[in-house]
């Protein structure tokens, strides 16, 4: 787009060549020279523009849909081992707890997320798409802090976006194999993409199958508890009838079949028990599936973008175990439905070589239906319950961008959204937010460049069960504030980024508890539990110190507590035993050597990476005495042959046979809610050695 490419200091990113720096580096190949090194800028659409990743005035990560695939990730949950701040767990095929910078956690699906998922530019609402499969990736952004100006609410913490490789008017075909053990994972994906009309029309399709048995066993009624099978198709179409026009048609749909809370009974933090007492297996059926279309019309030094989504959400499941015990006291059926509509309208445009703008407007409608169904075996009591909930946003926004000369940059942004929900039982929830951002940027060099930004974010509030006592929280927000800096080295041989940051976080949404049910019995409650304050430093770098090898690596330290939680104990009638935020570690790592040794024309790339994660706070409702998990390492390696479009490759993960728990559980949330009393814990994956086949032609 011309009014994009005006803007962008550097507009292309050379086909084929690895990503530099902080965005995941690629280990280089034998034709590698420097200058071609040096021409590989990373383009990305941090600020829903093309511009290049050195000169962007955000914290961001970029990882390239080849390094995605050539180390064996198949989830954005994967990814983020190596991303700093960036923090996922799971504790089940349909629930991931996000949060970045310890800002956002989500612990429930019912909890909107506080770090915004992102498709093409698509905004998905549920945080459970970190577990599922990534398909055809071009690349991942990850942006860190506040991004409502440009990305909407429930991105206080930032941002994940994800872009797909769109088709042109090359034939390309890939491919990806893989089988691990001793579990029986592999999967099976591909990709095809085509030019029916050369320079106007062009197809993509994409298609995967993944499964495995896991590490965790049942040990009432036998079998894996852990088992997930998913399957993905999606397609796209990209019509271009002009330089000036162009229109993307994507579908998809997701099967994914797999565990819920697959807890063993444990008897403290370093009991890392995988037998699982259930009488059931527990699994649920998740169906993701939806359309979309963008339409990019150029006129002038102006662009009209106009997207429109639909995506929609199922699950089910039957007669489960809900006591996490061999005896049948408590038995749940669940079925939801989840739908999401959204549309965008936005204009870029270039006034002047020192002026630009982009403005927009922006409109969303949730609506979610579930029913469930628990018995109280031992007394025969069914207690049904369905709610209805129905949500508008609504939402004008604008940035502009001033370069009084090449060195500086001001962007100064605003967002103001306008929600409305409802839910059953009459009740409602309406609000009202400003979201501002200003960036001032300083280009020193070519190489090096300072920036300082502040920015608001914010996140809608909800409803709790027809038979909680609180049925609505408030959304929560936060004032972010940050200094950063990115260098590259003339021969982009040696790239670093970092950043300070101080977030002051109001309202927080991250910890649930359980309250007397209208029902009988208990029911688990959403709650405001107070205020947080997250500060920290974040490093990224990569190095090349000769030819063949590169490292690269990231440190995070983030440290998050709650300041008051005052609000936590009104509702609760309760203390917390600690200020540190569920599950959310003070300090990550990660650090990967490749090193490529040349066989004439072909490559053997020699791969040992590492990741740590440092002490967290399990979930827990104890008043007194806090439950810690340790502090863990995760060491992977992989020796992969390449020869023309084709790659082989050996690997293992985990190759330590570490023990970490992946959840965690203190036995406090069962004895209030009258449960047989017991800490409850999911380990982590063990030990998988296997093999890999990647083609592309």
């Amino acid at each position: 787009m011309k009014a994009l490419q005006r803007l962008a200091l550097t507009t292309a990113l050379v086909s084929g060549l690895p990503y530099a720096a902080h965005a995941q580096v690629a280990p280089p190949t034998e034709q590698d020279s420097g200058d071609v090194i040096e021409q590989n800028a990373i383009v990305v659409t941090a600020r829903r523009r093309e511009e290049s990743l050195q000169d962007v005035p955000v914290a961001i990560t970029a990882i390239s849909g080849d390094t995605i695939e050539r180390r064996g990730l198949t989830s954005v949950r994967d990814i983020a081992q190596s991303v700093p701040g960036l923090n996922i767990n799971s504790d089940g095929a349909g629930r991931a707890f996000v949060a970045i910078r310890g800002v956002g956690v989500t612990l429930v699906q019912t909890v909107q997320p506080g770090v915004g998922l992102f498709v093409d530019g698509i905004y998905r609402p549920n945080t459970a798409y970190l577990n599922n499969p990534l398909l055809d990736v071009e690349r991942v952004e990850v942006l860190r802090g506040p991004q409502g100006t440009l990305y909407g609410k429930n991105t206080l913490g930032g941002a994940i976006n994800v872009i797909t490789r769109q088709p042109g008017n090359d034939l390309e075909v890939r491919g990806v194999a893989s089988y691990a053990g001793p579990d029986d994972s592999w999967l099976v994906s591909g990709s095809v993409s085509l030019p029916i009309i050369t320079d106007k029309l062009a197809v993509r399709i994409a298609g995967s199958h993944r499964e495995q048995d896991g590490f965790l066993t049942n040990s009432v009624i036998g079998g894996k508890q852990n088992r997930l099978t998913s399957d993905s198709l999606n397609a796209t179409v990209r019509l271009t009838p002009s330089e000036s026009f162009t229109m993307v048609f994507n579908g998809y749909h997701d099967w994914i079949d797999g565990a819920n809370t697959p807890y063993a009974r444990v008897t403290g933090p370093r009991d890392y028990s995988r037998n699982i007492p259930f009488n059931d297996l527990n699994q649920t059926a998740y169906r993701y599936y939806g359309v979309n279309w963008r339409i990019d019309a150029e006129f002038g030094d102006s662009t009209l973008t106009s997207m429109a989504a639909y995506d929609g959400r199922t699950s089910r499941s039957n007669n489960t175990d809900g006591d996490f015990s061999p005896f049948d006291i408590v038995r749940s059926s669940v079925t939801d439905q989840f739908d999401t509509l959204t549309t965008e309208l936005r204009l870029d445009s270039l006034w002047s070589d020192q002026f630009s703008t982009l403005v927009g407007v922006f409109y969303s409608n949730e609506m979610v239906r579930a029913d469930s169904v628990t018995t109280v075996v031992p007394l025969n009591r069914v207690v049904p319950v369905s709610a209805r909930t129905n949500a508008d946003t609504y939402a004008v926004f604008g940035t502009a961008f001033w370069r009084p000369s090449s060195a500086w940059e001001v962007a100064l942004g605003l967002r103001y959204d306008h929600e409305d929900r409802e839910a059953t039982g009459g009740v409602s929830l309406k609000s009202d937010q400003v979201q501002p951002r200003l960036s001032v940027t300083r280009r020193w060099s070519d190489d090096l460049m300072t920036y300082a930004t502040v920015a608001r974010g914010y996140r809608g509030g909800g409803f709790n069960a027809p038979t909680a006592p609180v049925r609505v929280y408030r959304g929560d927000s936060a004032w972010t504030y940050e200094l950063g800096s990115k260098y590259s080295s003339p021969d982009r041989n040696f790239n670093v980024s970092a950043a300070l940051f101080y977030s002051d976080y109001k309202d927080y949404i991250g910890l649930n508890s359980v309250a007397p049910s209208s029902a009988g019995g208990l029911v688990t409650v959403d709650l405001n539990a107070g205020d947080v304050e997250s500060y920290g430093f974040e490093l990224e770098a990569s190095l090349r110190p000769v030819r063949n090898w590169t490292l690269s690596g990231a440190f995070t330290y983030v440290h998050a507590r709650l300041v008051d939680s005052t609000p936590y104990t009104l509702v609760t009638g309760r203390v917390l035993s600690s200020d540190r935020l569920t599950f959310q570690p003070d300090t990550t790592w990660s650090i990967n050597s490749d090193y490529v040794l040349p066989l004439g024309d072909d490559t053997m790339t020699f791969t040992l990476g590492a990741t740590g994660k440092g002490r967290r706070l399990a979930g827990t409702l104890n008043e007194t005495t806090p439950t810690f998990l340790d502090d863990y390492v995760l060491v992977n390696a992989q020796l992969a042959y390449k020869t023309g479009g084709i790659e082989f490759s050996v690997f293992a993960n985990n190759l330590l046979q570490e023990d970490y728990f992946e959840s965690y559980i203190e036995r406090t949330t069962l004895v209030l809610a009258g449960l047989p009393a017991s800490d409850l814990g999911i380990v982590g994956d063990r030990r998988r050695y296997g093999a890999r086949v990647r083609f592309e032609f």
